[in-house]
């Protein structure tokens, strides 16, 4: 076996301790006896152990640029996500998963073109693309409620 593969599969195996100390330990909230979680949207949290597995096997695949560029604006998106879906979210369901939803994407598409290709040339596409998938969201919002209630 080469040393390449032996490297990668190490790598790969080392994922599984480090998602599992993250897990335990780095989050914006850690649930008593359950994990550390880090804000998905929605009011949604992620078991932070999962960013570290991406990010780590995106490194087996992908430019450092583009891995940096995707940790960095995930991170960053989802704490914009996150500030403005909390406060919105009292006033209107419906209003707050559309504007986080565009926050995030806004944040999201600027730090990973500028950090990946040093260019913001297509982030009105990406942003416009990212606010139509919210919309879609928006369209199952009402069943969703009439379900919980």
């Amino acid at each position: 076996m080469q040393p390449k593969v032996i490297a990668l599969i190490a790598a790969f195996a080392a994922t599984v301790p480090l998602a599992h100390w993250m897990t335990g330990n780095i989050g914006t909230a850690c649930v008593t006896d359950g994990p550390c979680l880090l804000p998905v949207g929605f009011g949604l949290g992620a078991p932070s152990g999962a960013l570290a597995i991406g990010g780590i096997l995106s490194a087996m695949f992908a430019a450092p640029a583009l891995i940096f560029a995707s940790v960095l604006a995930f991170v960053l998106a989802e704490l914009a996500d996150l500030a403005s879906y909390a406060p919105l979210r009292k006033h209107s369901l419906m209003l707050a998963v559309f504007l986080s939803g565009v926050a995030g994407s806004i944040i999201d598409s600027a730090v990973f073109l500028w950090f990946a290709f040093g260019s913001l040339e297509f982030i009105l596409s990406q942003v416009v693309g990212k606010a139509w998938m919210s919309l879609l969201v928006l369209a199952f919002l009402p069943f969703k409620q009439r379900a919980v209630k």
